[in-house]
């Protein structure tokens, strides 16, 4: 369907696996951040740009049955994903909203605090999203974002030519598509224009062995990635293939280490 070729990754099954392994390696970053923005019990918390949800449950956990999550995607399949996971949890504080992030709107909700991870590299106009999450946060409503700042510090020891070519040709597809991987760069310089304060600014890149249970993501990512490009016609099964082999070889090299994309955490608060 036209809204799933929107989605550069999809919403189908595998991507929706794919998220649940990429919510796991970073949840004990993103619980931590929740703790040092304050989220707490009673809150109204926004997950912007929620997907199927893993961030939403875990946020519906921490506000408890008094609080409440507003859930933010334009994508049916997977509200449709957090709203089943949530009757299977027993979860009722959670409140799904269809709709574009870009064209169209948040609800005034007075909120205590938002959360947005790897949305707003993916938008056109990502400062009117900024605009919009400051309309829906209360006086002293806390943000919280986790975006790329360098996605090309993505590579292997032992190098890879194909991995690191690979970064690029998803850097290349995704500026092509309107977003922008770095947007981890401009978002310090509108936050304080669209009326927010910065509380605090951390980079975030790690180094692993296979063994370590992060080196799960970026595979998640090359199991299903270059195959959708090979879908949406951006990428030969060639080359795909290539990839998938070469990143292959890398994982079977004793002592080989993964290096991440360079994220930037930042919490503001709205003025």
């Amino acid at each position: 369907m036209a809204q799933d070729r929107d989605y550069i990754l999809g919403t189908h099954d595998e991507e929706i696996v794919r998220l649940g392994i990429q919510h796991r390696v970073w949840r004990p970053r993103a619980l931590d951040a929740w703790r040092r923005a304050g989220f707490t019990i009673d809150q109204t918390i926004i997950d912007v740009g929620s997907g199927p949800g893993y961030a939403s449950i875990d946020l519906a956990g921490i506000v408890g049955t008094s609080g409440k999550i507003i859930s933010v995607d334009r994508s049916r399949r997977f509200l449709d994903t957090l709203e089943s996971a949530g009757r299977g949890y027993g979860i009722e504080n959670i409140t799904t909203i269809e709709a574009d992030l870009e064209s169209g709107t948040l609800p005034k909700a007075n909120a205590d605090g938002a959360w947005c991870r790897w949305v707003f590299a993916f938008l056109k106009k990502p400062r009117v999203l900024l605009e919009k999450i400051h309309g829906s946060l209360r006086p002293g409503g806390t943000l919280v974002i986790h975006e790329y700042f360098d996605y090309s510090t993505w590579r292997t020891t032992p190098r890879c030519p194909e991995i690191e070519e690979f970064v690029q040709e998803v850097m290349k597809n995704w500026r092509s598509d309107g977003g922008e991987p770095d947007i981890g760069l401009q978002l310090p310089l509108w936050l304080p224009e669209v009326g927010f304060e910065i509380k605090s600014l951390t980079p975030i890149i790690d180094i692993f062995p296979a063994s370590n249970f992060m080196w799960q993501w970026p595979k998640s990512f090359v199991k299903v990635g270059p195959q959708r490009l090979v879908d949406l016609g951006l990428m030969t099964a060639d080359r795909a293939r290539e990839v998938a082999e070469a990143f292959d070889r890398v994982e079977k090299t004793p002592n080989a280490l993964m290096i991440t994309p360079a994220v930037l955490e930042i919490i503001a608060v709205r003025k």
